[in-house]
């Protein structure tokens, strides 16, 4: 079967999403976790804005909420590594993680301070579940990635088949001829694992990127909001409780009168790729130096530009004349391509169907 059936807009594929444990994933859990277009088979969990740990405990207590606890969870990595490829295929040096509670609070759920969920994960780690399923379902599995890279990279590390195997990764990451959102350069996600990142990018998986140039445009304004609070459904309320921290985080920090719906963006290039539109082309990643994390998008067929003089005999005399031409493959060429998302119809997306989609 088709991963995606494009002529019906549906996602018929199974679909593994990786969690970084706030409220902004609750957020899109609301939309998919009961559509007919979706087939979750299972969550990972990374660190982000809150430890690998605290992700996976909010995983768990989501899914309670939802009510679908048969939906496996996997707890993923909780350090991110910095690969150095010398004398071994992989070297590890931990180092120290980033969290960000101050954009989703401490406890990643708007300081909610929820009870323990009463489920546990599985016994497999993150890396070690997507081989697996995707062993078991060649062509079939879309890795839904909101959070570093860490695991994906660990599971390719893992098995070599992995990037043949994975139907396709939808990552949220990168900002692609805009600022970031760690630094002018970088993307939090990319930034946390730029290592992780460029074993993605290179690994020739069918690897579609979406960027804060996107997702920035994805808008739920205040009165969203108050839409989900006046409603009566019991998701929509929980959802709007949950929202006032990172609503707050966006009126202290941009002045903005709503939240950027980064995650909730990425799984609508997965539900209904007409949205967006894309292109193509080698992503590089910078590993090193102040710009630690910045993505950049290349051609892999551009060659070099090479110019050559030539002198030819004429019947006036000796005439130079300068060659211009491409011939010089650049350190680009015949790397793997991947998708990036450009544009975004934002007022489709922006529809009233955002709030209203989960009024019960």
């Amino acid at each position: 079967r088709d991963q995606l059936i494009e002529a019906q807009l549906r996602f018929d594929s199974n679909l593994i999403h990786f969690n970084d444990g706030t409220e902004e994933d609750n957020y899109r859990h609301g939309s998919w976790h009961r559509s007919p277009e979706v087939n979750v088979i299972g969550l990972t969990t990374i660190y982000g804005n809150v430890y690998t740990t605290l992700a996976t405990r909010n995983a768990l207590h989501l899914l309670e909420v939802a009510g679908r606890t048969d939906i496996p969870v996997a707890e993923g990595s909780h350090v991110y590594l910095q690969l150095f490829f010398v004398f071994f295929p992989c070297t590890k040096k931990t180092t120290k993680l980033r969290a960000a509670g101050f954009v989703h609070g401490l406890d990643g759920l708007g300081n909610q301070n929820f009870p323990q969920p009463k489920t546990k994960p599985i016994e497999k780690s993150a890396a070690e579940y997507l081989v697996e399923q995707a062993g078991l379902y060649p062509g079939e599995i879309t890795v839904l990635a909101l959070g570093p890279l860490t695991n994906i990279a660990l599971a390719i590390e893992l098995d070599p088949s992995f990037n043949e195997n994975i139907g396709q990764i939808i990552l949220l990451g990168g900002a692609f001829l805009v600022n970031g959102n760690v630094n002018p350069a970088s993307e939090a996600n990319i930034s946390t694992d730029p290592e992780a990142a460029e074993i993605v990018f290179t690994c020739g998986a069918d690897v579609l990127a979406i960027g804060l140039n996107v997702t920035r445009q994805v808008i739920l304004k205040d009165h969203d909001r108050d839409i989900l609070a006046g409603s009566d459904g019991i998701f929509a309320k929980y959802l709007s409780k949950i929202l006032e921290f990172y609503f707050s985080y966006h009126r202290d920090t941009y002045n903005m009168k709503g939240i950027y719906l980064h995650d909730p963006t990425t799984i609508l290039a997965a539900v209904n790729p007409s949205l967006m539109t894309y292109t193509e082309g080698v992503v590089g990643v910078q590993t090193t130096g102040i710009t630690r994390g910045q993505l950049s998008l290349f051609s892999n067929e551009q060659k070099r530009c090479f110019i050559t003089n030539r002198r030819r005999q004429s019947r006036k005399g000796h005439v130079l004349i300068r060659w211009v031409g491409f011939n010089e493959e650049t350190g680009c060429c015949k790397k793997p391509t991947v998708k990036v998302a450009v544009t975004v119809d934002a007022p489709r997306v922006n529809d009233k169907k955002n709030a209203s989609s989960f009024k019960t």
